[in-house]
C-alpha cells in the first residue's frame, strides 16, 4: 500500500482540523497501529470534527456517544429487544458496532460503562447474555477527557488507561490559527466543505498495517525501546530524581505500543525502517498515561512530560 494515499488523508485532516497537527498525526498512527486514542484538552478543539473528518476519508462508519452519569453499558453494546409479534428476542446493535467511535467525555460515565467500552477495545468483541458478537476488523475508539471540570467525574483507573495506545494532550490554537478557524467555519456555513474524492478502503488500511508490521527494526533499536521502558520501572539506575518521581513504571503493553507507533510514524514519513527519531517522536503520547508519579513529584509540580523528557535524555540510543 502506497504512503501517498495516507499523506493525502493527513492533508485532508489538517485542512479540517486547524492548528492540531499532533492530533491528526496521532489519529493516523492509531489507525495504522490498530490501537485506540485518549485525547485530553479543553472543549471546542475539534475533537469530534477530527474523527468525523477521518470517516470522510475512509470507507467506514462513524458514531459519537456523549458519556453521561446515567449512561448504561447496554447503551454502548446494544441489547436484546423482545418482539411480541414473533415472541422472540432480537439483538439490536449498539454504537460500538461502528468502525469509528468517539467516546466524548469518557470520565463522565460510571465504571460499568467504561468497562464495557474498554472490554470491546481490548477483546474486539461484545458479549450480551450468552452470545458473543465480534466487532469489525477496523475498530478505532477515540475517547476524550476534559481537564477543566473534574467534579462529578469518574477518573479512569490506571489499568484501564493502559488499554489506550496513546494519550494525546491538546491545547488552544494561536491567534492566527483562530482566525483561520473563523474563516473556515464561516465558509462552511455558506457552502458545504468538499469531500475527499478517493476514499481509502478498509482493505487499503489492512494492507498498510501489514506493510508496517513487515518493516525492518534493528536489534539495537529494539534494545533501545526496552531500555526506555526499563527506565520507568528502575529509574534509580539512571537518576536519583527520576527515582523519587516515579512510583510505578510502564507495562509490557507500553513496549508493544511504542514499537508499533514508531513503525507507523516511520512509514508515514516514507521510510522502510524505524529509527530512534521515530521512537522519540511518539514516546510522550505512548507513555504519559502509563507511568504513575509519586506524591513528591506532584507536590513539586512535576508532570509526566517532564519525567519523559528526562528519560529520553538519560537513556542512550545505541
Amino acid at each position: 500500500m502506497a504512503v501517498a494515499e495516507f499523506t493525502q488523508l493527513q492533508a485532508h485532516l489538517n485542512t479540517q482540523v486547524l492548528g492540531q497537527p499532533s492530533l491528526t498525526l496521532s489519529i493516523l498512527i492509531a489507525l495504522l497501529a490498530d490501537g485506540h486514542l485518549l485525547v485530553e484538552g479543553p472543549p471546542g478543539l475539534a475533537k469530534t470534527r477530527a474523527v468525523n473528518a477521518l470517516s470522510d476519508g475512509i470507507d467506514a462508519d462513524f458514531h459519537r456517544v456523549q458519556f453521561t452519569p446515567d449512561l448504561l453499558p447496554a447503551d454502548l453494546t446494544g441489547t436484546d429487544i423482545y418482539r411480541p409479534e414473533t415472541g422472540e428476542f432480537i439483538f439490536q446493535k449498539g454504537p460500538l458496532f461502528h468502525n469509528l467511535v468517539l467516546a466524548d467525555e469518557i470520565n463522565r460515565a460510571p465504571a460499568k460503562v467504561q468497562s464495557a467500552l474498554l472490554e470491546a477495545m481490548a477483546e474486539r468483541q461484545i458479549t450480551v447474555g450468552n452470545t458473543t458478537y465480534p466487532l469489525s476488523e477496523l475498530f478505532l475508539v477515540m475517547a476524550t477527557q476534559n481537564p477543566l471540570e473534574q467534579e462529578g467525574t469518574y477518573p479512569l483507573p490506571e489499568a484501564q488507561l493502559d488499554r489506550f495506545l496513546m494519550h494525546v494532550e491538546i491545547d488552544y490554537p494561536g491567534a492566527e490559527t483562530e482566525l483561520e478557524i473563523l474563516r473556515l467555519t464561516r465558509g462552511e456555513a455558506i457552502k458545504a466543505a468538499p469531500a475527499i474524492v478517493n476514499k481509502l478502503s478498509q482493505q487499503d488500511i489492512a494492507s498498510a498495517r501489514a506493510d508496517i508490521m513487515n518493516m525492518h527494526v534493528a536489534e539495537a533499536l529494539e534494545h533501545y525501546i526496552v531500555q526506555l521502558i526499563m527506565a520507568t520501572r528502575q529509574p534509580a539506575n539512571y537518576s536519583a530524581e527520576l527515582a523519587k518521581w516515579i512510583d510505578i513504571g510502564a507495562s509490557p503493553r507500553a513496549t508493544i505500543a511504542l514499537e508499533r507507533c514508531a513503525r507507523a510514524h516511520a512509514w508515514l514519513n516514507g521510510r522502510n525502517f524505524v529509527g530512534p527519531d521515530d521512537v522519540q517522536a511518539v514516546a510522550h503520547n505512548v507513555l504519559r498515561h502509563r507511568i504513575i508519579l509519586s506524591y513528591q513529584a506532584q507536590a513539586e509540580g512535576i508532570n509526566a512530560n517532564t519525567v519523559l523528557d528526562d528519560i529520553l535524555k538519560l537513556v542512550p540510543v545505541g
